[in-house]
C-alpha cells in the first residue's frame, strides 16, 4: 500500500460518510485526510522530524502547537489535535510529548479518540491492527527518529482487523 496519497477504505460495506462511521467499521485501512499533529516543548524537535516525515510522503498536515521549545503545557495542544479529529478537520493524529503519557492520557478523555503510545514497530502496528486507534502518540524524549520512522510506516500500513476487536472497541466509551 502507498501512503504517498491516501489510503483505500476496503469494507464489507460502502465507504463511511464521516470519520465516526469509519472508526465502527472492520476491515479498515486507515483513510488519511489531513494529518493533525501536536507536541509540547519537550517533543517539538521530534515533531519538526515527523513534519519533514510527513512531507516527504506527500501527506498534508496540520500543526496544532506548540510552535516553539518554550515551556507548555501539553493539555492544551492534545485537546486541540483531539478537537480537530472530532470536528473532521483531520484525520489520523500525530500527537508527542516528553514521556508521551500526559498527551495521550489527553487525548484519551475525549469520546472517540483512541490514542495508542508507540515506541516500537510491533505496538504502532498492534494499535491499529487491535485498537483501530486514530492517534498515534510517541515518547518524544526517549525515541529515535529512525523508530519514530519505522512506527510511522507501520502505523499508516496495518488494516484494522475487526471481528473480536470491534466489539472491543465498541466497548471503550463511557456509556
Amino acid at each position: 500500500m502507498d501512503i504517498h496519497r491516501h489510503f483505500l477504505v476496503k469494507a464489507r460495506t460502502q465507504m463511511p460518510m464521516n470519520i465516526h462511521e469509519l472508526s465502527s467499521i472492520s476491515n479498515v485501512f486507515m483513510e488519511v485526510k489531513t494529518v493533525g499533529i501536536a507536541s509540547d516543548h519537550a517533543a517539538f524537535p521530534l515533531k519538526q522530524f515527523v513534519k519533514k516525515y510527513l512531507e516527504e510522503k506527500g501527506i498534508a498536515y496540520k500543526d496544532y502547537g506548540t510552535h516553539t521549545e518554550e515551556s507548555c503545557n501539553y493539555a492544551t495542544y492534545g485537546h486541540a489535535l483531539a478537537e480537530g479529529i472530532e470536528k473532521g478537520e483531520v484525520y489520523p493524529g500525530i500527537a508527542m510529548c516528553g514521556s508521551g503519557e500526559g498527551i495521550s492520557m489527553t487525548l484519551n478523555k475525549h469520546q472517540n479518540i483512541r490514542a495508542g503510545l508507540v515506541w516500537q514497530p510491533e505496538i504502532a502496528h498492534l494499535i491499529r491492527e487491535h485498537n483501530n486507534a486514530n492517534v498515534i502518540v510517541f515518547p518524544g524524549r526517549f525515541i529515535s527518529e529512525d523508530v519514530c520512522r519505522q512506527c510511522l510506516d507501520e502505523f499508516f500500513n496495518t488494516e484494522f482487523a475487526g471481528g473480536r476487536h470491534q466489539q472491543r472497541i465498541e466497548d471503550i466509551p463511557c456509556k
